[in-house]
């Protein structure tokens, strides 16, 4: 089984390489606000938070934080050239007109169909649902990161979400801390394994079943 990478940026390193020059993007809270720190060499995208800015980066070195511009989930972003600044009505505009070429979401539970489910678990408080739905729906792609079980070693693709859903087949691709999975209509194909791991391992720790192409990528 796994070596021990850090999962975390193992997972934000490998959404960034679903990122393409010019796209506008929404981070979500979580895993998806690291994605921003490894956008590929030559890849120039313009990120857009629902607190009104469009435009932010990398986050900032230590000791040159600014406490007035920061992401959606309330953490200290650096700001490009172009960046501007709008209130989060605009912010929601933007995302419900469908601007957005893609979003990156964390998630509790992803089903075989694409259905995503992400904003609650039963009987624990929570703040509220955010801008997920919104996000879910209209974004062009949608791309969520996880990890690949709870921390009770339940899987998290399953055939059918147990929580309640955010939105229904919405997924387009799922990047855990052992696989990169595609939903497609007849199903998810496992596109690529973490070398820490091999396919039997992640058939293992996911419910939904999975295609297993003979090209199976590695990262």
């Amino acid at each position: 089984m796994g070596l021990g990478r850090e999962k975390r940026p193992l997972i934000a390193r490998r959404a960034a390489h679903e990122l393409q020059n010019g796209m506008i993007v929404n981070l979500g809270i979580g895993i998806p606000t690291m994605v921003a720190d490894f956008v590929p060499e030559g890849i120039h995208v313009v990120f857009q938070a629902e607190n009104g800015i469009l435009g932010y980066g990398t986050s900032p070195r230590e000791g040159e934080e600014d406490p007035f511009v920061c992401n959606a989930g309330g953490l200290p972003v650096t700001l490009m050239d172009e960046a501007s600044y709008f209130d989060s009505t605009v912010a929601f505009g933007m995302i419900r007109r469908g601007f957005l070429d893609l979003t990156v979401l964390g998630a509790l539970q992803v089903s075989e169909k694409g259905d995503l489910a992400n904003w609650i678990v039963p009987g624990k408080r929570v703040p509220g649902m955010g801008g997920a739905i919104d996000l879910a729906q209209k974004a062009k792609r949608v791309v969520v990161v996880t990890e690949h079980v709870s921390r009770d070693g339940l899987p998290k693709i399953l055939r059918e979400c147990t929580y309640p859903l955010t939105v229904r087949e919405s997924v387009d691709l799922i990047i855990t801390d052992m696989a990169v999975i595609e939903v497609t209509p007849s199903g998810l194909v496992l596109k690529e394994v973490a070398r820490e791991y091999e396919v039997a391992d992640v058939v293992r720790a996911t419910e939904a079943p999975l295609f297993i192409p003979e090209d199976v990528g590695q990262f």
